[in-house]
């Protein structure tokens, strides 16, 4: 059984010497669960330090994190904190002992302030992704929802027009001379970007003109290799065709101009994952693994949820992290300067983001694409609406991808990111996530072939 089942199968039983309280009292016509009051509300302002250890306060400034009103509650055994589907204008955390966390209910999963999770918000965004029990007797600390709207403020401020992000590295290397050394570079534009393949160019500026598919087509087929590619995805069960395709004009036809320009994009985008160094070459063919994974399943969860086009997610798995081509090129450049594997590992997930962002505003991606590697892992970004849209398949694919690796003990649980209310029917259910991505397995498998 993989992490994501362990983490919603109910636990076993255990003896306890406490006697149990009274269960909680249903009430209203849906029987809705009752919040409990606290037995005890402290305003005692918590060091900074103690918050900055939160996400993701502690990628805030700590002037705001020093002035931002929070509150610690303390619960008895038994108590409800808050009920799923609860609209809220606070962001809780666990500082002492076991909370119970129920997404629907037939599953259930237990958190304690032991747990790295911990540092993890319990609720993010406006609506609870869960019914939350003190299984022993807990404290809770409630943030202001001022925070709410400074980071979702934040996020959408950033999104409006293409900016350097300033790169951030963690203390222990942001002395060293590589980091350092390409930092400058992308600050001041130096760094080596790859550009788009020929025929993905041609079809892309030739759409801008508003051609139609026999013009498509004539560009298209300079490529035999894409049009093999077109004709196999128009034939596969991502599709679900009816009559099989055996020629370009066909495969564009039933694809549609818009589809078959960003599909013709995602075959190009292979060609940008090379190198000359074979060590750098093995991290680059892993990371366009990973970008096919992402990507497959993206289409995947935007098809069974239908508020974003296919096409668009598929496209955008595969560019969430086309920011580590940069990083891995200047490495090979300075082949006596990079450091260990290791370390460049380390530095990568601070570094893809905003170059991410750099390549593909300098390649023309529209903002919704481009502004993709920048939110791809800020797992409590909240957009804008009640619909999902593009940034938050993201986040799920990504989150996704991580099950089973070592990554998993990393990533916050699926109910406390916002992401996460705006699912089908409101809620991202066990049998959603395995069953469902079980059942499509053969569309998740024909889209990574498709592109490989």
């Amino acid at each position: 059984m993989n992490w994501f089942a362990n983490l919603f199968s109910p636990r076993p039983k255990t003896p306890s010497t406490k006697k149990k309280p009274a269960p909680p009292t249903l009430v209203g016509p849906n029987n809705q669960l009752t919040c409990s009051e606290p037995v005890a509300t402290e305003h005692k302002k918590l060091s900074t330090a103690t918050l900055k250890k939160l996400a993701p306060l502690r990628d805030m400034e700590d002037a705001f994190v020093e002035q931002l009103a929070h509150t610690t509650l303390r619960y008895t055994q038994g108590s409800v904190i808050f009920r799923l589907g609860q609209k809220t204008n606070s962001v809780f955390y666990l500082l002492e002992g076991s909370v119970e966390l129920q997404p629907n209910s037939d599953n259930r999963y237990t958190l304690s302030a032991e747990s790295s999770l911990a540092n993890l918000p319990l609720n993010s965004g406006k609506v609870c992704g869960a019914t939350a029990f003190a299984k022993t007797d807990i404290t809770i600390l409630a943030i202001s929802g001022e925070f709410i709207c400074r980071w979702s403020g934040k996020s959408l401020q950033q999104s409006v027009a293409f900016e350097l992000i300033e790169i951030e590295l963690p203390e222990q290397i942001s002395g060293n001379r590589f980091f350092s050394s390409f930092s400058e570079a992308y600050r001041e534009n130096r760094l080596s970007l790859p550009s788009l393949p020929n025929v993905a160019l041609r079809l892309k500026e030739a759409m801008e003109q508003d051609l139609g598919i026999n013009e498509a087509v004539n560009i298209i087929e300079v490529d035999a290799s894409i049009v093999a590619k077109l004709i196999q995805l128009a034939n596969s069960p991502l599709y679900s065709p009816i009559s099989p395709i055996t020629n370009c004009h066909a495969a564009v036809t039933r694809l549609g101009l818009d589809q078959t320009r960003k599909l013709v994009m995602g075959i190009s985008l292979k060609q940008l994952f090379r190198c000359q160094n074979l060590q750098l070459m093995e991290k680059m063919q892993s990371l366009w693994k990973n970008s096919l994974y992402v990507s497959s399943l993206s289409f995947v969860l935007a098809q069974e949820n239908g508020s974003v086009n296919p096409e668009d997610a598929l496209l955008a798995g595969l560019v969430c992290d086309i920011g580590t081509i940069p990083v891995l090129h200047f490495a090979e450049q300075y082949p006596n300067e990079y450091p260990n594997l290791d370390v460049l590992d380390s530095a990568i997930p601070f570094l893809s983001p905003p170059v991410g962002a750099l390549v593909l505003h300098t390649l023309g991606f529209p903002p919704e694409l481009a502004d993709i590697p920048k939110y791809a892992e800020d797992w409590f970004y909240e957009s804008e609406g009640d619909q999902l849209n593009l940034v938050d398949i993201i986040i799920l694919a990504k989150l996704h991808s991580y099950f089973g690796t070592h990554r998993a003990k990393e990533i916050p649980y699926l109910n406390s990111i916002p992401a996460y209310t705006k699912l089908k029917n409101g809620k991202l259910t066990p049998d959603f996530s395995l069953d469902v991505l079980h059942k499509a397995k053969h569309r998740i498998n024909a889209a990574m072939n498709f592109l490989s």
